[in-house]
């Protein structure tokens, strides 16, 4: 018995156990998304590229709509540019709340959140 032979047949006695690994790894799903994000990347980049504000804000209320229909919720910053928005366009109550939203999900976002509140009237 050489060497090479123990090799060959080592290796065809693990190549069935690699193939099953192989193919349940392949097999295995996805890990379901923590938020959901709708179109708030887009709108991020809309607000950086200058355009209106009305059509974002309507776009992350749908998105607001779609992600407590889904049982998800949104991802951290979403209420707090949803609430910047709204300021922007002299809604200063709904930003409020969005603030106070931002800051009740995301404890990390507490100081600038206060900051905004304390900025936009409260």
């Amino acid at each position: 018995m050489t060497v090479a032979s123990v090799d060959v047949r080592v290796i065809r006695g693990f190549f069935p156990a690699l193939v099953l690994a192989a193919f349940l790894t392949g097999c295995a799903s996805a890990p379901e998304p923590l938020y959901r994000w709708g179109s708030y990347e887009a709108q991020v980049y809309a607000h950086l590229q200058g355009e209106s504000r009305e059509e974002q804000i309507l776009a992350l209320e749908r998105d607001v709509e779609t992600i407590n229909a889904s049982g998800k919720i949104a991802p951290p910053g979403f209420y707090a540019h949803l609430g910047l928005l709204y300021a922007e366009t002299g809604h200063d109550d709904k930003a409020i709340a969005c603030f106070e939203t931002e800051k009740a999900r995301f404890p990390e976002s507490v100081a600038f959140m206060d900051f905004l509140l304390k900025k936009y009237g409260k």
